[in-house]
């Protein structure tokens, strides 16, 4: 396996055009920030997720997340890291972080970070590594989705860090979602066949080009002969799935 970070600075152009907010996922987090009226959003990429009517301060390291916030017509994002936040306790109402912690060298002191600038609540929005190997990427994508189940962490893992007053939510994934992770395709499979959307895919940077392009054409040739179809084609019809996508609630 490749080096688990992934390189947004030289692979994240674009990333913004295929990883947009979907609008029935974001009640989930709106809800879940509830009467939060200052919001800080670490690892906040283009900005996904974040309220429009709120006052939202946003972290993000990489230069090219942060060029792509502007031309989404998002606010600046100060430069820094989930690990290491410039902020005072108890800084902001809520803090939220949407599918960025297992970027993070040091997950465990991020989490306590989060939870030291928080005053009401932190919401953080991640996938379940035990739910990834029932989805069908394991079958065409194998390599790849082990070194995803690596990286993650358990949400079990993600509770221990915020204590008890913790909920976690499945959030149903759509079948036209726009925001293009792995699973928001789940009976979408020729998107995979595109490598602008494989690039906004971090957990291709796991693995070789060589590799990647291997499990790219087995799962053309299966699209192709119509064996993908006969083995999952039901979920061309399915409008939602209860999947990999959770979202992590403590209240403090």
């Amino acid at each position: 396996m490749k080096d688990a970070s992934y390189d947004y600075q030289g692979l994240a152009d674009g990333y913004a055009n295929h990883r947009k907010t979907d609008e029935r996922i974001a009640k989930y987090v709106l809800e879940a920030l509830g009467d939060a009226e200052t919001i800080l959003n670490v690892g906040a990429g283009a900005g996904s997720y974040e309220p429009e009517d709120k006052y939202v301060m946003a972290v993000e390291p990489s230069s090219t997340m942060r060029a792509q916030r502007i031309e989404k017509g998002k606010s600046p994002a100060i430069n820094a890291f989930g690990e290491d936040l410039p902020f005072d306790d108890n800084a902001f109402d809520a803090v939220m972080a949407m599918v960025t912690i297992h970027h993070w060298p040091n997950i465990a002191k991020g989490l306590r970070e989060l939870k030291r600038v928080a005053r009401k609540r932190v919401v953080v929005m991640s996938f379940d590594p035990g739910a990834f190997a029932v989805y069908w990427n394991s079958d065409y994508f194998p390599e790849m989705v082990e070194a995803e189940i690596k990286r993650f962490p358990k949400i079990d893992a993600i509770i221990d860090y915020f204590g008890e007053n913790c909920e976690v939510i499945d959030i149903p994934v759509p079948f036209d979602c726009t925001d293009g992770f792995r699973e928001a395709f789940y009976g979408r499979p020729e998107m995979f066949l595109n490598p602008d959307v494989r690039k906004a895919q971090s957990a291709w940077a796991l693995i070789s080009k060589e590799l990647e392009l291997k499990c790219i054409e087995r799962l053309r040739e299966e699209l192709e002969s119509g064996e993908w179809d006969r083995k999952y084609g039901q979920l061309r019809n399915t409008p939602f799935i209860n999947g990999c996508l959770k979202l992590v609630v403590a209240n403090k």
